[in-house]
């Protein structure tokens, strides 16, 4: 049988810690490699991945002079050459870096040592991201944080301007949450939208996507306002736009539909919608078909609603996705469409009991019908 896949170990293992290991003693003769390593590999095994990046920075500590500043030097001596900078996209470096930002942030996020850390951090974002470590220098020291991220946002360096979005971030995924506005941000994100790398491109989206959670008019203001600016390609703006709305396009919020030119009110006739089976069970498949007929050419975003039943015995709705459609005039388009309820979903636990069905197209709610769910 083969071995389970352990993302830890592909990540942080024996050869990786001897990598950054040698580094270190080719930058600091006094290191004790051979026992760092094997006190770093000791406890491997009890660790999961994020405390395997803890035990590593509190390694350095222990290895490394203890004075912040000259052991964060030689963590700098050590690192290796900057990251390709003639790449566009998916080039994050390697894991076994992320001690040296956590080294920084957890000894070095103080009034004393602040502009030094900051630096430090811009250098070694080129090697692999601190958008993580960042994020307690925006919450402790804004002012001058937010300084540093905007010359990241002028930088040349590709993996610098994307920190200046990625590090900021509102809901960065396991992130620490920011004390700061989500306002603050929007004006990093002006100099970094037009920017001709994916890699940062693809993390403002993700910026305005966090936002459109908080403030959908924001984002859909702001996007207009990239878009009549011409700044950038058509292409890449038409990304931008698509990539920040996918969580207001599931929601069926009508701004962004519009926005993406989808109307408010398409001129359409919705017919012959039918429920196949009022009554599902776990296992089973909720099917359903309907028409659309054009009174003029149209562009449709066709969602359907289910609203599931809660615990607490309330309906709360999720939007998925049925197609997208340019449909044209006098013309008829047939539609069906099923739902499968699957059995220990790790997403959603499924309660049985009224549930409710909704054909949306372009954010509008056309149809919609009760059904009943059995459990057993």
């Amino acid at each position: 049988m083969a071995e389970k896949f352990s993302l830890k170990d592909e990540l942080f293992n024996a050869k990786k810690v001897n990598q950054i290991a040698s580094e270190i003693k080719m930058a600091y003769s006094l290191f004790e490699q051979e026992k760092f390593e094997e006190e770093v590999l000791g406890k491997f095994d009890e660790l999961e991945l994020k405390e395997r990046i803890a035990h590593i920075r509190d390694m350095f500590a222990k290895y490394l002079p203890d004075d912040y500043v000259e052991a964060t030097s030689i963590l700098l001596k050590a690192l290796p050459p900057e990251l390709d900078p003639s790449k566009k996209d998916d080039d994050f470096g390697e894991f076994i870096y992320a001690p040296y930002s956590d080294f920084v942030v957890t000894f070095g996020c103080t009034e004393e040592h602040l502009d030094f850390s900051l630096e430090a951090l811009r250098e070694m974002t080129k090697r692999f991201s601190v958008e993580y470590a960042i994020r307690d220098f925006i919450n402790f020291f804004p002012e001058q944080t937010f300084e540093m991220l905007k010359a990241c946002s002028l930088s040349e360096n590709y993996h610098e301007r994307r920190l200046a979005s990625e590090g900021c971030r509102p809901k960065l995924p396991w992130g620490k949450k920011l004390i700061t506005s989500y306002l603050r941000p929007i004006a990093l994100l002006d100099n970094l939208y037009s920017d001709k790398t994916r890699f940062v491109t693809r993390s403002v989206a993700n910026h305005l996507n966090d936002i459109a959670k908080l403030d959908a008019s924001l984002v859909v203001s702001t996007l207009k306002h990239w878009q009549e600016s011409k700044k950038q390609n058509e292409k890449e703006m038409d990304f931008i736009v698509s990539h920040s709305l996918r969580t207001l396009v599931k929601d069926g919020n009508v701004e962004a539909l519009v926005l993406l030119g989808y109307g408010a009110n398409p001129a359409i006739n919705v017919q012959g919608f039918k429920v196949d089976n009022l009554k599902v069970s776990v296992g089973e498949a909720l099917e359903f078909s309907f028409e659309i007929e054009a009174k003029e050419d149209e562009s449709l975003m066709v969602d359907y609603v289910l609203y599931f039943q809660t615990k607490a015995g309330k309906l709360t709705p999720k939007v998925h996705k049925i197609k997208k459609l340019n449909v044209n005039k006098e013309k008829l388009v047939s539609i069906s469409k099923k739902h499968f309820f699957k059995a220990n979903m790790t997403t959603r636990k499924l309660y049985a009991g009224e549930h409710k069905l909704a054909l949306q197209i372009n954010g509008k709610i056309y149809e919609e019908v009760t059904f009943n769910l059995n459990i057993t």
